[in-house]
Formats: structure tokens, C-alpha cells, sequence
């Protein structure tokens, strides 16, 4: 008995420390002094020690959540002295009070920005433990769902919570009688079933109490259910389209999901709530363009969305500092989702492309945009312009009125992957023939860059690099074929020749096939690099190569047999010459074709020396093909064999 006496009033003084100074005990955890850092420390020593009363681990696990909910310092401090093992020690406590404590805390210390979510997953019998506390309070349900949905990043995470059973685990708290354990539960499948397939698919035909999940998220998302509700719910079904596991001509996307997206956007709405309805809306209707035509003629959509750059206001209407510093804070948010939620619903339809540019001011907001600081905005206007430089009519108008190509060739300079690919993508259409821009942007240095982006680790900055030169190449004059041919360098070519991607090889020799057009220009070119020429048709024609690859070659030595001096690079190539007659034979009749096209213009009377050049081919057996051709049940083959014998009866 005496000993208990003893420990009654310790116990009852330590409790009162800890509750009634937890403000002096708070401070004396985060000093800079050992000492004092020393007896903060001991709240942890407290919490973790199994002869301590539940009640005052419980009383602990209370104040070390209420430090974490303190600066990201104190969260620092506590994660150094290993708090999340010691928290996740105490869930196998039978005690319920003390589990509900530290689970409030462990949730408290994992929203935090500082808190890495891997330590969730460092040991996998913590989410088979968290999935059994899931059944025991209304409490555990609403911190546990908490948890995971903060800790949730990634297709890893996504894949560990649904083999551990987080679908059927969690589906049934939809339905609680509590507002906040629904809320979780369904911000938990938003982040599961996005960009994930297999849990979208799984949750399809998931059912609660006889209704089937997709109808639980559309009864979620009507007008009379809170925001944050609408919002989440209408995520989780975005998510479930994009994945396929709803159509996008359903009725919950048509009629429900995307008028509820829409309605987030309008200026009723709090800043917050605006910008993730946008980007939801967004990705829902991305790659949709039904979706887009809907989204574009739903309450003055692309109207509303002007709305979203005029933050913050003007400063005389905002006399309270407050507000300013939270619409600062949101202003470059709404930008990115409205560059964002615009590039979306341009993405195919001319008409809504052209709606867009006629907003007020779009096309300066663009500019802009391209060279904000934030490097967000500055990709989600790219993404704008990209989408909507797919327009030939904007790309002879707007586009040069504003010259979008200066801000975007600075963009251009030192940008990560992500932004280089996009602005390069819209690169390659601002230097198509028909596009003014054209001029302007070879003058500032667009050769050299495009040139050294073909160089890139990157397969799409490389396709991007050359495809924008075979754009550039286009009925281009002679000096700029040159100036792409000494920027690329011969070995540039060669290794593009010999990329491994298939896009690379076909842009690479549409570069080449644009390169040399024109009489002169192919003379002059092959007077140069003939030889390197001659021997990379060589090597993709004896290459294991597609249809359509061997075709663009032949089509590029067709080119060749056009020029004036050129044409005797190829008859005096045996080799060459045996190749083409191989061709004519081939049982692909576009290959047949394109070889004809060389002999064709090889052997065509007007040109000097065209009698030699019969002669030559006659004796390789080039007219006894042209025989047999003529008598092919392909018209095309067979004209063209006609048309090429006349050539020898002239």
C-alpha cells in the first residue's frame, strides 16, 4: 500500500505540470539550452514508458499534439526525437482513449509539410494496424482516413493502402453518421483513384448498403451538400473517367460532374475553392473534346475564367491587409488553373480557340504569363499558347500581332524538361510555312537551339528539336537549309539516323526530304554533303526498317534524282542503283511506287545526258521491270510504268 501513496501524488503532480504550464513546458521543449531541451524530451520518455499510467501517457500524447501543432520547428524538433515510432507504439495499447490520442497526433505531425509521408510506410504491419483501428471509433476512422489521405503520394502509396484493403475498408465510412469521417473517407478515395486505373476501375462496382459508389459521389456533389464536398466528390469521379471506368458520355459526367465543376469556378466561390475546381475541370475534360464543346457553352465559362486574373484587386477596394496578403497568395494559383482549364478546352475546337482570343485581353495575359516569376504560371501559360497555337487562323493573327514568339524564345533558355517540351511543341507550330512568325524567330537564334535540343537525353525534346527544323526547313531559302545543316553537323545527322525511337528517324528524314526541294538548293546541298547523304540512305535502306521509313528515304533519293548535277551521285552508286531495282519488285506496292519515282526522274528526255542514263539502267534490267509493272492491276503502278517506257520510245 505505501508504495502506492507515494506514487498517487508523483503521478498527479506530473499530470498537473503537464496540464496546467504545458504553455511553460511547450517553451521549454524548443529552448536552445540541452538542459531544457533535456526535460522536454521527457514528455516522450513519458508517453513511451509502460509503467506510466495510461492516463498520463494519454495527458502526454495530448501535449506533444498540441506542440505539433505549433511552427514546422516544432514539428522538426519532435520528428528528430523519433516521435512517429513512439506515437505508433502506443496504437497497439489497448486502451481506446490513449490510441484516439495518438492518432490525433500522429495525424496532427503527418499534415505537416515538413513530415516526410515515407515513415508511414517504413514498416508494413503500421497500415495493416491502422486498417484494423478503423473499426473502433468514430475517431480512429476520421484520423486514420487523415492520415492516409495526406500520406498518399504517388502510385506506390496508391498500391501499398489497396493491397492492404483500403477500398473495403473505407467504403462502408461513406455512409457514417458523422460529417467529418464521410468527409475523409471520401478525400481518401479522391487521392487513391487518381491517375490510378486499377483502384478507379475496383471502385466502380464497389457498393454501400446497396448503392454503388459513383451514385454515392453524385448524391455528394448537389447543390445542398457543403463545398469542400461537391469539390472532393466531383474529384473522385473525374478521376474514375479518366481512367475509363466511367464513360465520358455518362450521365453523372455530363450532367452532374462537370456542371458541378463549372459552378466552383464562378466569383461566389472562395479563392481556394475556384482554383481546384479549374484544374479539376481541367484534367476531367482534357482529352475529351465533347467534354470541351459541353464545358466551353456551360454559364459563360470562358468569360468567368477573365475573372481569375483580376486578383489581387485594385488596393483602394482592399482596406484590409489581410485580405491582400491572402489574395497575393492566390493570385498566381488562379492564373496557372485558368492558363490551365483555357489550354483544356481549346485543345481541339477552333471555334472555342477563337472564343478564348477574343477574351479581354487574353493574348497580353499570355505574354505576360510566359514571363512570370512563378514558374508554374510561366508553364500553364505555355500550355495556353501550345494549345492554342494548334490554330492556323490564330497563328497568322493574334499570334503576330502580339509577337508571342520574343517571350517564348526566353522561355526557351535554361527551362526544365517539362517546360522545354511544351514550348518547344509550340515552337514547331509557330515555324510552319504559313506562320508569319517564321522570320523574326530564325533571326534570334531558334537554329543553334533547336539544334542542340535534338542532342537531349530527352526522346520528346528530340522529336520536338527536329521536327521544329523540318517545319523550319519547309520552303525555306537556301541559306537557312545551310545554316540547319552546319548547326546539326554531319555526326548530329548520323546519330538522329541511328535513334532508336522511330518518331526521331521519320522527322529526321522529313528534315531531309525538305532540305533538299528545289533544283538548286538540292544541287548545292549534295555538292556539300553528298557523300555523308548517300551513306545514310545506304544504311536505312539495308537497315530493319517500317514500311513508312524505307518509303520517306526512297521519297528523299526521288529528290535527289531531280537535281541537275545530284543525279550522278546515284548512277554512280551500283549499289544504290541495285537498291531501287530491289524496290520495284517489292511486294509493298507504296515502296514500288517511290522507287519508280527515282527512275523516273533519272531517266526523264529533256535533261542532258538522259540517254546515257537509259542506257545504264536498260542494261541493270530497269526496262524489263518497267514491263512487267506496266501490266500491274495497281493503276498507280501501272501509269507510271507507262509514262516511264515512253520516256525510252521518245
Amino acid at each position: 500500500m505505501a508504495s502506492c501513496v507515494l506514487e498517487a501524488p508523483l503521478r498527479m503532480s506530473v499530470l498537473s505540470e503537464v496540464t496546467a504550464s504545458s504553455r511553460h513546458y511547450v517553451d521549454r521543449l524548443f529552448d536552445l539550452d540541452p538542459q531544457k531541451v533535456l526535460q522536454g524530451v521527457m514528455l516522450l520518455y513519458l508517453l513511451q514508458q509502460e509503467t506510466s499510467s495510461t492516463e498520463l501517457r494519454t495527458e502526454c500524447a495530448v501535449v506533444l499534439g498540441s506542440l505539433a501543432m505549433g511552427t514546422e520547428n516544432n514539428v522538426k524538433s519532435l520528428l528528430d526525437c523519433h516521435i512517429i515510432p513512439a506515437l505508433l507504439q502506443g496504437l497497439l495499447s489497448p486502451d481506446l482513449k490513449f490510441i484516439e490520442a495518438c492518432l490525433r497526433c500522429l495525424r496532427t505531425i503527418f499534415i505537416s509539410p515538413v513530415t516526410p509521408e515515407d515513415l508511414l510506410y517504413t514498416d508494413a504491419t503500421v497500415i495493416s494496424h491502422l486498417m484494423a483501428l478503423l473499426s473502433r471509433s468514430r475517431y480512429t476512422q476520421e484520423y486514420i482516413c487523415q492520415i492516409f489521405s495526406h500520406c498518399c503520394k504517388g502510385p506506390d502509396h496508391q498500391t501499398i493502402l489497396f493491397n492492404h484493403g483500403a477500398v473495403q475498408n473505407i467504403a462502408h465510412l461513406l455512409v457514417s453518421t458523422s460529417y467529418k469521417v464521410r468527409m475523409q473517407a471520401l478525400k481518401c478515395f479522391s487521392v487513391l483513384a487518381f491517375e490510378n486505373p486499377q483502384v478507379s476501375m475496383t471502385l466502380v462496382n464497389v457498393s454501400v448498403d446497396g448503392e454503388l459508389l459513383p451514385q454515392i459521389f453524385v448524391k455528394m456533389l448537389q447543390r445542398d451538400k457543403p463545398i469542400e464536398m461537391q469539390l472532393t466528390s466531383a474529384k473522385c469521379l473525374t478521376s474514375m473517367c479518366r481512367a475509363g471506368a466511367i464513360r465520358t458520355d455518362d450521365s453523372c459526367i455530363v450532367l452532374k460532374t462537370l456542371p458541378c465543376l463549372v459552378r466552383m469556378c464562378s466569383k461566389e466561390r472562395l479563392l481556394e475553392e475556384r482554383v481546384e475546381g479549374a484544374e479539376t475541370l481541367a484534367y476531367l475534360i482534357e482529352t475529351d473534346v465533347e467534354l470541351q464543346r459541353i464545358a466551353s457553352i456551360t454559364d459563360h465559362l470562358i468569360v468567368m475564367l477573365a475573372d481569375y486574373f483580376k486578383y489581387p484587386s485594385s488596393v483602394s477596394a482592399i482596406t484590409d491587409i489581410k485580405r491582400l496578403d491572402h489574395d497575393l497568395k492566390h493570385a498566381h494559383e488562379l492564373r496557372q488553373a485558368a492558363f490551365k482549364l483555357y489550354a483544356s478546352l481549346g485543345a481541339n475546337d477552333e471555334d472555342i480557340r477563337k472564343k478564348i482570343i477574343e477574351t479581354e485581353n487574353m493574348m497580353d495575359r499570355i505574354v505576360n504569363g510566359l514571363s512570370e516569376s512563378s514558374i508554374k504560371v510561366r508553364l500553364a501559360a505555355v500550355r495556353c499558347l501550345h494549345s492554342l497555337s494548334r490554330s492556323v487562323q490564330q497563328l497568322r493573327t493574334s499570334f503576330q500581332d502580339h509577337a508571342v514568339w520574343k517571350p517564348l524564345m526566353k522561355v526557351l533558355q535554361n527551362a526544365p524538361n517539362e517546360m522545354l517540351v511544351v514550348a518547344s511543341s509550340t515552337l514547331c507550330n509557330l515555324l510552319l510555312e504559313f506562320s508569319p512568325s517564321k522570320e523574326p524567330i530564325l533571326e534570334s537564334g531558334a537554329i543553334e537551339l533547336l539544334c542542340s535540343l535534338t542532342q537531349s537525353e530527352n526522346l520528346a525534346l528530340r522529336v520536338n528539336g527536329i521536327w521544329a527544323l523540318m517545319n523550319m526547313a519547309f520552303q525555306a531559302e537556301q541559306k537557312i537549309k545551310s545554316d540547319i545543316l552546319r548547326g546539326l553537323s554531319t555526326e548530329q545527322l548520323f546519330q538522329l539516323l541511328s535513334d532508336s525511337d522511330v518518331n526521331v528517324l521519320m522527322k529526321t528524314l522529313g528534315l531531309l526530304r525538305n532540305l533538299l526541294s528545289t533544283r538548286p538548293h538540292i544541287d548545292h546541298i549534295m555538292s556539300t554533303h553528298g557523300k555523308q547523304i548517300m551513306q545514310a540512305v545506304t544504311l536505312i535502306l539495308e537497315g530493319e526498317h517500317n514500311i513508312e521509313v524505307k518509303e520517306q528515304t526512297l521519297c528523299i533519293l526521288a529528290n535527289i534524282a531531280d537535281g541537275t548535277t545530284a543525279k550522278e551521285l546515284i548512277m554512280t552508286n551500283d549499289d544504290i542503283l541495285q537498291k531501287i531495282k530491289y524496290y520495284m519488285s517489292h511486294s509493298n506496292a507504296k515502296l514500288q511506287l517511290a522507287a519508280m519515282f527515282c527512275i523516273s526522274n533519272l531517266i526523264w528526255n529533256e535533261e542532258e545526258g538522259s540517254q546515257e542514263r537509259q542506257d545504264k539502267l536498260r542494261d541493270i534490267g530497269i526496262v524489263d521491270i518497267l514491263h512487267k509493272l506496266s501490266q500491274s492491276s495497281d493503276p498507280n503502278l501501272c501509269d507510271k510504268a507507262k509514262t516511264a517506257l515512253q520516256q525510252y520510245l521518245a
